[in-house]
């Protein structure tokens, strides 16, 4: 029995809002998700200003009360992906609007993507249900295989994906061969683990 209703179309936001399971929306559309230690790619090179990062995050934090999706965005996960960008020169694209069908269309809060090789990164902002924004991500990565408008992303295996209420980032890694996605159980706390954090997300732009 189908989950979603033929005749209804769906946002990516809508499926947050449902709180579908996240195992459960990958196989409506021939994914299969498992839940796994994700080990990621690192990136090994000088992060030049890094410092100057952390501080201005532990500046800010004191004054600012992070109580909406808003707020954490601005104040956190827009800081780390400008600065991701300084290290990739990869273009970024906010509330980047994306149609593949009725079932899976909306906005994707952050999308990176690098050009010659291509890559991808998709970052959704989330306030505080990491396991409900998560299924969201399942949706969002399972459009971007599925984007026939953009052939030029046909030749990377992998996507990656991130999920983050700032402080906090967890990940997905999709393998289009095999249409299975890897939800990770561990995560990156920020600014705690600022630099683990910034040398994954600058990998999935570069390979290694």
């Amino acid at each position: 029995m189908s989950l979603l209703d033929p005749n209804q179309s769906y946002t990516f936001s809508k499926y947050f809002e449902l709180g579908i399971e996240s195992s459960e929306l990958a196989q409506e559309f021939g994914y299969q998700l498992q839940r796994t230690v994700l080990s990621l790619p690192s990136f090994s090179g000088e992060l030049d200003r890094l410092g100057e990062l952390r501080d201005r995050i532990e500046e800010i934090l004191p004054y600012v009360p992070l109580t909406s999706e808003l707020a954490r965005r601005e104040i956190l996960i827009s800081r780390v992906v400008t600065e991701l960008i300084h290290y990739t020169k990869a273009e970024l694209r906010i509330e980047y609007s994306l149609k593949v069908s009725s079932w899976l269309q909306g906005s994707l809060d952050y999308l990176l993507r690098l050009s010659p090789q291509q890559q991808l990164l998709v970052i959704e902002a989330k306030y505080e249900d990491l396991t409900k924004g998560f299924t969201q991500l399942v949706a969002e990565l399972i459009a971007l295989d599925q984007w026939k408008a953009a052939p030029s992303i046909e030749d990377q295996p992998i996507f990656i994906g991130a999920v983050s209420t700032g402080t906090i980032w967890q990940f997905a890694r999709l393998h289009r061969e095999k249409k299975q996605i890897e939800q990770g159980l561990n995560s990156f706390r920020a600014p705690e683990d600022l630099e683990a954090l910034m040398r994954v997300l600058i990998a999935a732009l570069i390979p290694i």
